[in-house]
C-alpha cells in the first residue's frame, strides 16, 4: 500500500464553463494540507482559480458533448488520455472524484501499483438515465444507464478505498458490500467565516427562498406553486438564473407586483451569504441524483435551516426538528402548507443555532483535513465509518 506522503492525483470529469471555485478545488485545498496534490481535469476555464492554487494537468480541452454518440466517444477517449497522464505522474494515490465509471484509468492505476480511491458525488447512473430518457427511447436509456452502473461497481471492487460524503449516500448507492474499505465521512468543508450569521435569526423577515439554478430539473415548477399558495405575509425569494426564469417571472407576475415574491437573479458567490441571511428557511427539493447539496451546508452555516427532500446525504445533516426539516412530498400545495407550519414554530431560533453549530463542529476546514488524513493514510487507523459526519 503506497504511503500518503507520495502525493495524490485528483481525477475529475470535464469541467463546466464557469470560473468560480468548485468542489474539486475545495477537495484539493484539503488534501494539500496533508500531502502534495495535482488535479487532472479537462475543459477547465482559463480564469479558473484552481490554476492559481494547485498544479493542474489538462487531459483534454473538450467537454463531455451534448449528443449521446459524441458523449460516448469522448468518454472512451478521455479515459485513454487519462491513462497517458497518469503514466507520467509519480504520485502514489489517485482519487477519482466523481469519475467513478472510468474503468480504464482505474484499472491502469492499479496495474501501475498506485492506491486507487473512488468518490461518487451522487447517483450518476440515475442522473444519466433521466437525462438520456429525454433524448432516447426509455428502454435504450435504461440499458445505457445500467451499463454505467456496472462500470461503477467494477471500479468499486477494484478500488482500495471507496469514499462517500455521508452514510446515507453510501446506503442509497448500495455500497454496504464494500464495508471493509468504505469511508462514509468524506464530506467537504464550508468556509465558516465567509458563510456566517450576519443577520440575527430573530431579526429576519418572514422570508423563505430557493438559491440555485432555475430550471425544471431543480423542481422549480413545484416551488412556483408553493409560492402562489403562501399567505401574503410570507415572501418567497428566488436567487439564481436559468432556462425557467422567464416563465417563472411570467407565472408569478401578480405575486412579484405585490411584493410577495422576489426574483433576485444570479449573484456572485461572495453575495450568496447576504441572500442566505435574509431567509428564515431555505427550500431545497433535491433529486436523489444529488449527493449532498452545497446550498444546504452553506445555508446552515448562515443559520438558515433547510426544508429539504430526504435524499442521498441530506438526512445526515438536515435532522428533523433539530437542524432543519425534511420534505415528505414534493408538491407545491403541500410545500406551502408545511412552510406555514414550520414558520409558526416557536423553536426556530434554536434550530437555526443548531444548524450553525453542526457546520462549525463537523464541516469546517480543519475537520475536513482530519477526515482525509484518515482516508488517505490507512496506516493511521480507520475512522468510525458509521458516524454522521
Amino acid at each position: 500500500m503506497t504511503d500518503v506522503e507520495s502525493g495524490v492525483c485528483i481525477v475529475t470529469q470535464p469541467q463546466r464553463n464557469r470560473p468560480s471555485k468548485d468542489h474539486a478545488h475545495d477537495l484539493a485545498d484539503v488534501i494539500a494540507e496533508i500531502t502534495s496534490v495535482a488535479v487532472l481535469t479537462a475543459n477547465l476555464p482559463a480564469d479558473s482559480p484552481l490554476r492559481d492554487d494547485h498544479e493542474v494537468v489538462e487531459y483534454s480541452a473538450s467537454g463531455t458533448g451534448e449528443r449521446v454518440i459524441v458523449e460516448a466517444f469522448r468518454f472512451v477517449m478521455n479515459q485513454l488520455r487519462l491513462c497517458r497522464a497518469i503514466h507520467r505522474r509519480d504520485e502514489g494515490s489517485v482519487l477519482f472524484f466523481g469519475t467513478t465509471s472510468y474503468l480504464l484509468p482505474i484499472l491502469f492505476s492499479r496495474l501501475r501499483g498506485k492506491r486507487v480511491i473512488v468518490l461518487p458525488r451522487g447517483d450518476v447512473p440515475l442522473s444519466l438515465r433521466l437525462r438520456w430518457e429525454q433524448r432516447l427511447p426509455t428502454a435504450v436509456a435504461r440499458v445505457l444507464a445500467g451499463f454505467v452502473a456496472l462500470l461503477e461497481h467494477l471500479n468499486y471492487h477494484l478500488a482500495h478505498a471507496v469514499v462517500t460524503y455521508t452514510p446515507s449516500l453510501a446506503a442509497q448507492l448500495g455500497l454496504e458490500r464494500y464495508e471493509d474499505k468504505l469511508y462514509t465521512n468524506g464530506a467537504r468543508f464550508i468556509d465558516t467565516e465567509q458563510f456566517d450569521v450576519s443577520v440575527p435569526y430573530e431579526d429576519r423577515e418572514r422570508a423563505v427562498g430557493f438559491i440555485g439554478r432555475l430550471d425544471v430539473e431543480k423542481r422549480v415548477t413545484e416551488l412556483v406553486a408553493a409560492a402562489q399558495g403562501l399567505p401574503d405575509d410570507v415572501r418567497f425569494i428566488f436567487v439564481g438564473d436559468g432556462d425557467y426564469r422567464e416563465r417563472l417571472e411570467r407565472e408569478l407576475s401578480d405575486e412579484i407586483e405585490r411584493g410577495k415574491v422576489e426574483v433576485v437573479g444570479w449573484v456572485g458567490r461572495d453575495d450568496v451569504p447576504e441572500q442566505l441571511n435574509r431567509l428564515r428557511l431555505q427550500i431545497v427539493p433535491s433529486h436523489p441524483t444529488e449527493g449532498l447539496p452545497t446550498a444546504i451546508l452553506e445555508g446552515m452555516a448562515c443559520g438558515t435551516p433547510a426544508y429539504a427532500t430526504p435524499v442521498s446525504g441530506v438526512p445526515d445533516v438536515v435532522r428533523e426538528g433539530e437542524t432543519g426539516f425534511l420534505m415528505a412530498t414534493v408538491d407545491g400545495a403541500v410545500i406551502a402548507d408545511e412552510i406555514e407550519s414550520i414558520l409558526r414554530r416557536d423553536d426556530l431560533a434554536e434550530t437555526s443555532a443548531n444548524a450553525r453549530g453542526l457546520i462549525e463542529a463537523e464541516y469546517n476546514f480543519d475537520a475536513a483535513v482530519a477526515r482525509y488524513e484518515d482516508i488517505l493514510g490507512p496506516s493511521r487507523g480507520r475512522p468510525d465509518r458509521r458516524r454522521n459526519v
